[in-house]
């Protein structure tokens, strides 16, 4: 199996060390999942997330000259969709609401001030 930078692959938790987890693509090819690239919250170990025997997807990060693979679990999930329209319409609620109770309580200020003055 040929692999190249940025490929997503499955393969098979063999082994696990405090300092990340070692993943067999296939027969020939083994990689590194480094422990920061194991989640994307803190891990303090990495057998907390993973276990040997488990399959896992990772997605290849780079191929070192002397035949290293260094490996990604958290690359690989795609992240969630981003709804920015539904977020700039949330925001835009948001403002308008602070502006119309902004404008009533300097409306109420300005009401409460000129009775002061007569």
């Amino acid at each position: 199996m040929a692999i190249a930078e940025g490929d997503i692959c499955t393969g098979v938790v063999t082994g696990i060390t405090k300092f990340g987890a070692f993943v067999k693509l296939d027969e020939q090819t083994t990689g590194l999942v480094h422990i920061s690239e194991v989640a994307d919250t803190y891990v303090k170990e990495v057998s907390d997330f993973i276990s040997v025997g488990d399959e896992v997807k990772v997605k290849v990060l780079s191929l070192a000259a002397d035949g290293k693979i260094g490996l990604s679990i958290k690359k690989a999930v795609a992240p969630p969709p981003r709804d920015t329209a539904a977020k700039n319409d949330r925001f835009e609620n948001k403002l308008a609401e602070f502006m119309k109770n902004s404008n009533e309580k300097l409306s109420q200020l300005k009401r409460h001030q000129e009775g002061r003055r007569r």
